[in-house]
């Protein structure tokens, strides 16, 4: 247990942050496909509280994902290959954002497509939200429909395509990149000059299991995506070189982060603020215990703000 005195202390540090245009009280946030579409976690932790909750990625219309088995745990972490499941943009706002602003959220939505103009279906269904919906995360990482099987996110031009095709709806745009690329550094600029006021580092990592007894995928769609603890050092150098190549772009940092000194190494990499996203599966307040921890932290290390963490990774 803490002290009062440390309580007192550590409530003196400033958590607050700006992403591009957007500030946020605090650097903390749910990660897509973590936290649901709604206010499911608030009934573990005060929604308010936190910089934003991110939620499932939704496309234009409603979609079905691929087959079970979708989700397996790995040594340090899980391998998902949900396939983007969602209820579509339309009935989100209808059913699910209400709720959200109710429980006094900030909200990032994020959107998908398997086409440019998927994308821009998708954000033309979020003009006029509500004032509560502070941006719109763009995730990438989806086959290309119009340019082959590739993802979006491994090609500087088609990324820029969708940025400029979902800029029409007003709010700040976050470009959500891959790690499977070795375009990274230019993908992100490439967003940065199309209109993204920030990137999201990193998406899951390709992986796969097999079952030697069957010999067969145990996922249902094949391959998945890895995410947890085993990949934060692939998010760790993805932030910093992103970083060092474009500082003036600021990065919400996610990949691997469950315990505050696992946001700090992000932010010293590079990132302005932190997504926590698997580590939700095991404890759902997760986010809000790392970012009470972080605060502690900060206090206690002398640092009264924590936006000073940010690329203060010394060489």
């Amino acid at each position: 247990m803490r002290s009062r005195s440390q309580r007192a202390g550590a409530a003196t540090v400033d958590m607050s942050v700006q992403i591009g245009s957007v500030s946020l009280p605090a650097p903390l946030m749910t990660a897509a496909g973590t936290a649901g579409y709604g206010s499911e976690l608030s009934a573990f932790m005060d929604l308010s509280a936190l910089g934003a909750v991110v939620v499932k990625s939704l496309s234009a219309d409603e979609w079905a994902g691929n087959p079970a088995p979708r989700v397996h745990e790995t040594p340090a972490g899980m391998l998902n290959s949900v396939g983007l499941q969602g209820p579509g943009v339309a009935a989100w706002r209808e059913h699910e954002l209400p709720e959200l602003i109710e429980a006094g959220a900030r909200v990032v939505v994020s959107i998908w497509g398997r086409s440019v103009q998927d994308y821009a279906r998708a954000a033309e269904a979020l003009q006029d939200c509500p004032k509560q919906v502070v941006a719109v995360e763009v995730n990438l990482s989806c086959p290309n429909l119009d340019g082959g099987t590739h993802l979006f996110a491994h090609d500087p031009v088609a990324t820029a395509q969708v940025l400029q095709a979902t800029s029409q709806i007003g709010l700040p745009l976050w470009a959500k990149l891959s790690p499977n690329t070795d375009q990274l550094v230019e993908v992100a600029a490439a967003a940065q000059e199309a209109g993204a006021e920030a990137v999201t580092l990193i998406n899951t990592v390709l992986g796969m299991i097999i079952d030697t007894e069957s010999r067969r995928p145990l996922l249902g769609g094949g391959g998945g995506g890895l995410s947890g603890p085993a990949i934060r050092p692939v998010a760790v150098r993805a932030i910093h070189d992103v970083h060092m190549a474009l500082p003036d772009l600021p990065i919400v940092g996610v990949g691997g982060c469950a315990t505050a000194v696992d946001a700090v190494e992000l932010m010293l990499a590079g990132a302005s603020a932190v997504q926590i996203g698997t580590a939700n599966f095991v404890q759902p307040s997760s986010v809000e215990q790392v970012q009470d921890d972080l605060r502690h932290w900060c206090f206690s290390h002398g640092v009264p703000r924590v936006s000073e963490l940010t690329g203060g990774v010394k060489h």
